[in-house]
């Protein structure tokens, strides 16, 4: 991990190199963090999904990749999960053959998730999803 911003109050930040293990830390990372808030019950979609964007990230672009949990309110129930790193271009969801061994990511997070999307950012673009709470 290169760094964490913060993971005080109703949000958690962190960033993490452009290396493969990334991946790992990044889904431990939101674990510990989803275990702390009192939603185990999230946990584990949470680091599946953080995981399959964490490398899409590894494979199209180069540089940091930064996390961002907000915990979810009573208002609107959901858990916003964040996933940015310095490639200006959206993915692409795309349909996998059955013999691909890869390209499913995008199709994981929009099955899994009540919500998805992308958005561009100052300095490449994040790709969010949302949780909502069981």
């Amino acid at each position: 991990m290169i760094g964490v911003i913060d993971t005080e109050g109703d949000c958690a930040e962190w960033i993490f190199p452009a290396d493969p293990g990334a991946v790992r830390a990044a889904r431990a990372a939101v674990r510990e963090r989803l275990r702390h808030w009192g939603l185990d019950v999230l946990a584990d979609v949470a680091a599946l999904l953080v995981s399959e964007l964490v490398t899409n990230s590894l494979r199209h672009a180069t540089g940091p990749i930064g996390v961002r949990l907000v915990r979810p309110d009573a208002v609107d129930g959901v858990l916003l999960v964040e996933v940015s790193d310095p490639l200006p271009d959206p993915p692409r969801e795309r349909v996998a053959e059955l013999d691909d061994e890869s390209g499913r990511g995008l199709q994981l997070v929009a099955h899994a998730a009540h919500r998805w999307g992308t958005r561009p950012g100052a300095s490449g673009k994040t790709v969010w999803f949302e949780l909502s709470l069981p």
